[in-house]
């Protein structure tokens, strides 16, 4: 079940919010695990019991962490925490990259000009996976840390890894942030309305925007020869779908969330108005980058044991952070570019500073330079394989021509080219953003009316849609 979808919007949610609201609030932990069961179940049920296992172990290992910190015994409790860790590991390895492995061979073995096996066994991959083994690894690592207490009760917990707004595409949620609201959280009128309000606002950047674009993006990449004109405008299409799609579901999520009396973090923060890509790291994909930085950064050194540590520890960062997206060539050397990118920006002593009051002739440069590096990298992070991303490559630099091609020009409508114009002036216009997700904004009459429009034309054109999956599902 997705967000964007007549189901989902007619019939579970108001079902949902209805039941949640009549139950007593100690029992509200327990619909919210029937409800994301059966909102995770909608889509194959043999997967939602790859789900509980995956909860089942999480929470018996953090059990037992609590249980040999208590008796004093840090070894047995570390040891608890690895294999935690391993299995959960293990079961996204599984999942996600033995078709990676096996097509890998498979090409190492005809270039060495052998027969590969035909029989090998293709896995499907569970939607989601990465998003709650993620919050699983967490969990276990903050129990062990002393960050958080294990959670007594399966349901409690069960409820933290289930919450079904952010289930199958986050924000990634830490248990240690969000356990009090589970026991504390406020239910209140206007909270219900400000959620509703984001949810809404989340829907239409969907629906309206990346939707719109999406076939922009589509027809570039699919193109055999496309000239720079071409490359270029499906590379910026495809920035504007991921970014619309991505933080329109995130926006969503936190809607849906608050709408539940739950407040979870932000996932942007105009991402594409960075000086930087250390700066774009701190507003993109914003629960990501503090999980990999946490998790991942942190233990492996961060910035403590000297320069040239620190600069592959940045790199490691990035390259198992491009993995995590998808098992793909693809997104290991996107990991790698800003990897890379990072570990220069540290070298030279770039900051991320949001706020520097530099003249605006420089911020329009060091923006431009950074989108710049952004692009290239989405065209590697959106082709279906390296091949495909030196065909846009190619084009970008003018090997095909440079103006935009005859295959190219009849699939665009003049509704994506505006949309795709539109965007570029929401992207870049963040005092404006700023203003417009003020609350005494929202909650004013024109913005209530202004946002119920925007929602009602996107539901309008989601019925007359087939299907409408966010992009952030396949990971």
């Amino acid at each position: 079940m997705v967000f964007a979808s007549g189901v989902f919007l007619f019939l579970f949610l108001p079902v949902f919010l209805a039941v949640y609201y009549l139950t007593p609030a100690r029992f509200r932990s327990l619909t919210i695990l029937i409800g994301s069961g059966i909102f995770y179940a909608w889509w194959r049920v043999d997967f939602a019991v790859l789900l509980f296992a995956v909860m089942l172990w999480a929470h018996f290992v953090a059990l037992s962490i609590g249980r040999a910190q208590e008796s004093g015994n840090e070894t047995h409790a570390r040891r608890w925490m690895i294999a935690g860790v391993v299995v959960n590991l293990s079961t996204l390895g599984y999942f996600k990259y033995w078709n990676f492995g096996v097509d890998t061979l498979d090409a190492i073995m005809i270039k060495a000009g052998m027969t590969p096996p035909q029989d090998v066994a293709r896995v499907l991959l569970p939607i989601g996976i990465s998003f709650f083994v993620f919050h699983a690894i967490s969990y276990i690592v903050d129990i062990y840390r002393r960050d958080a207490r294990p959670v007594k009760h399966f349901a409690d917990f069960a409820a933290f890894m289930t919450l079904f707004p952010q289930l199958v595409a986050g924000p990634v949620l830490r248990f240690k942030d969000l356990a009090w609201q589970f026991e504390n959280r406020e239910h209140s009128l206007d909270k219900f309305s400000e959620g509703a309000r984001r949810f809404m606002i989340g829907f239409a950047k969907k629906v309206l925007i990346a939707d719109t674009v999406a076939p922009l993006a589509d027809a570039a990449f699919a193109l055999e020869n496309p000239s720079a004109a071409d490359a270029w405008l499906g590379a910026l299409a495809y920035a504007v779908q991921l970014y619309f799609d991505f933080s329109g579901y995130s926006e969503m999520a936190v809607g849906l969330g608050l709408m539940m009396g739950f407040r979870l973090i932000e996932n942007f923060n105009h991402p594409y108005i960075s000086a930087s890509i250390t700066e774009f790291w701190r507003r993109w994909h914003i629960s990501l980058s503090t999980w990999l930085r946490d998790y991942l950064y942190i233990p492996l050194g961060g910035n403590k044991k000297g320069p040239v540590r620190t600069y592959v520890n940045l790199f490691l960062t990035m390259l198992l952070g491009g993995l995590w997206h998808g098992a793909n060539w693809t997104f290991v050397l996107w990991g790698a570019w800003h990897g890379i990118i990072l570990a220069i920006e540290r070298l030279l002593g770039v900051r991320a500073r949001e706020g520097e009051a530099i003249a605006l002739h420089k911020r329009i440069a060091r923006v431009g330079f950074t989108m710049l590096l952004v692009l290239i990298g989405w065209v590697m992070f959106r082709a279906s394989d390296v091949s495909s991303a030196m065909t846009m490559y190619g084009g970008m630099v003018g090997l095909n021509g440079g103006g935009i091609s005859d295959a190219f020009a009849w699939q665009i409508s003049g509704m994506a080219a505006a949309t795709l114009a539109l965007a570029g002036i929401v992207v870049y216009l963040p005092p404006f953003l700023a203003a417009w997700r003020n609350e005494s904004v929202q909650a004013s009459l024109a913005g209530r009316l202004g946002v119920i429009v925007l929602f009602l034309l996107a539901v309008t054109k989601l019925l007359s849609q087939s299907y409408s999956p966010f992009l952030y599902f396949q990971f």
